[in-house]
């Protein structure tokens, strides 16, 4: 198991990245949280497998339709066991 940290930036606001972000994750299998930052951005922790992880990584890269992605900056993070993925204030 591995856990990421990801800031998201770019238009990614407003344009439903959050719920879809949720969706993914139920279809990958990962757990975590994601959401808005007062700069603009979005914020996520992801934890999975491997490969999972690295699934979401990049679905995170690129975002929902509607979305503009400019970067993001991602860290390591120690897994939790957390169970589910959530959108949080």
């Amino acid at each position: 198991m591995i856990r990421r940290h990801v800031v998201v930036h770019g238009v990614v606001q407003g344009v439903g990245y959050r719920y879809s972000a949720r969706l993914e994750a139920g279809r990958l299998g990962v757990s975590g949280w994601v959401r808005n930052r007062a700069d603009g951005g979005v914020e996520a922790e992801v934890e999975g497998d491997e490969a999972s992880v690295d699934a979401m990584l990049e679905w995170l890269a690129a975002g929902p339709p509607g979305a503009v992605v400019r970067g993001t900056d991602v860290s390591g993070r120690e897994p939790t066991g957390e169970r589910g993925f959530r959108v949080t204030s």
